[in-house]
């Protein structure tokens, strides 16, 4: 609409009358039309010349454009846009990030889950103009009742960039532009120390370990040992295990809604090398022995479907096994491996590494760990996991633990060197 605004018309004199000009957007066409009407009969001078226009003939015209809709909002998003709704322009939306050049999405279930469930059905079918902070602001409340501070605010972000992707086909910029106003959608504040971010303890890992075996037991022992993500971990396959079963390679993960295998990651330092201790690197080999392809795979031979795995599994074992924590899912061990290697003090760029972080500092940005296999190997082996891992003879049984997590620092030099 930036280029539709200020059109006040040009006056001109045709014959006996002062004739105002301007252009029109009309249905149908691209190109607007040239509009022209009269406005007031022509002054002279007592030389018999005409006079420009005065004051009074130039607001005259002025009215004259502004009552065609020239100027209008409303005429230029029927004619022009065809008053497209939210509803539409999501769908737009989802398209473009999906296929642009420029960082495009691989994954959009979160979106698609959050305009479906939440924001479809309060705004869908709002003309896109409508949609700003007051028609916003009764979904902000709606969510508020069920939906955590940081999901309400990242929800809202969804509704700016839907709105916001309306371009200008000649300059690029939003046909609706918004100035979002938290105060006045009275979006609520996100304060890190409420938001849950549940990890499992020490104990409850333990038990988890010792109290399980086979495929169930193997997972455990993976997810708390490596941190990895549950989609990044039921996407491994034996071939993913370099350096004698000392490094995963992780480079591809479960489709969250279906139970296929894709070759992208949450993220571009998702697809990186995690290293084991020789101890859980014993552990996994024995469980691999008799294996091929897929680590984790249904007696159909396909990956889990590890949202509904989430809600299946760990939660019922937690339960069965009397472990008190409270709304976990598989991220727990993920933050419970984080605080490990945290607290064992391990090198900050070999930590993101591992964990598939994007580098916070310029040092660490400098710092190119995946080239570092000996370091990385020593650092894992001197770290360990903390929890007690169990021996790699009854790996697919699991009827007794070791009670060492460490390998004194001799193996590790002699481990290097034989790698």
């Amino acid at each position: 609409m930036n280029r539709r605004k200020g059109q006040n018309g040009t006056v001109v004199i045709s014959g006996s009358w002062y004739r105002v000009r301007w252009r029109l957007d009309v249905e149908g066409q691209e190109k607007r039309i040239n509009m022209n009407e009269k406005v007031a009969p022509v002054v002279f001078d007592r030389n018999g010349n005409p006079k420009p226009p005065s004051m009074d003939v130039l607001r005259r015209a002025r009215d004259i454009v502004e009552k065609s809709g020239a100027n209008s909002e409303e005429h230029f998003n029927r004619i022009v846009l065809g008053e497209i709704t939210f509803r539409n322009q999501a769908e737009n939306y989802l398209y473009w990030v999906r296929t642009r050049d420029r960082e495009p999405l691989k994954d959009t279930s979160s979106l698609e889950a959050a305009l479906n469930k939440w924001i479809l059905p309060e705004v869908g079918d709002l003309p896109l103009r409508n949609v700003h902070n007051i028609t916003a602001k009764p979904l902000v409340n709606t969510m508020k009742r069920s939906l955590s501070a940081r999901t309400v605010n990242k929800y809202v972000e969804y509704i700016g960039q839907v709105v916001a992707s309306l371009k200008d086909g000649r300059t690029g910029e939003p046909i609706h532009p918004r100035k979002w106003d938290s105060s006045v959608m009275d979006l609520p504040i996100v304060n890190p120390r409420k938001q849950r971010r549940p990890a499992l303890r020490l104990d409850a890992v333990n038990t988890l370990v010792s109290q399980s075996n086979a495929q169930e037991q193997a997972l455990y022992v993976l997810l708390a040992a490596t941190g990895m993500r549950i989609s990044e971990a039921l996407a491994l396959e034996t071939k993913h295990f370099i350096n004698g079963g000392r490094t995963i390679q992780v480079c591809q993960q479960v489709d969250r809604d279906k139970p296929r295998i894709v070759e992208y990651l949450k993220t571009d330092a998702g697809s990186r090398e995690v290293d084991l201790s020789t101890q859980v690197a014993e552990y996994l080999r024995a469980f691999m022995k008799s294996k091929k392809g897929l680590l984790f795979a249904t007696r159909n031979g396909t990956p889990y479907l590890y949202n509904g795995l989430q809600q299946r599994w760990l939660t019922p074992r937690l339960q069965a096994m009397q472990i008190d924590e409270k709304g976990m899912g598989f991220h727990a061990f993920r933050r419970f491996r984080k605080t490990w290697l945290r607290g064992e003090r391990c090198q900050e760029d070999i930590n993101n590494f591992w964990m598939g972080h994007q580098p916070e500092t310029m040092s660490e940005l400098y710092s190119r760990m995946e080239f570092e296999l000996e370091r990385r190997l020593a650092e894992a082996e001197n770290i360990g996991v903390g929890f007690t891992v169990p021996t790699s003879e009854i790996a697919p049984n699991c009827s007794k633990c070791s009670q060492s997590s460490k390998i004194s620092e001799q193996s590790v030099v002699e481990l290097v060197l034989q790698l």
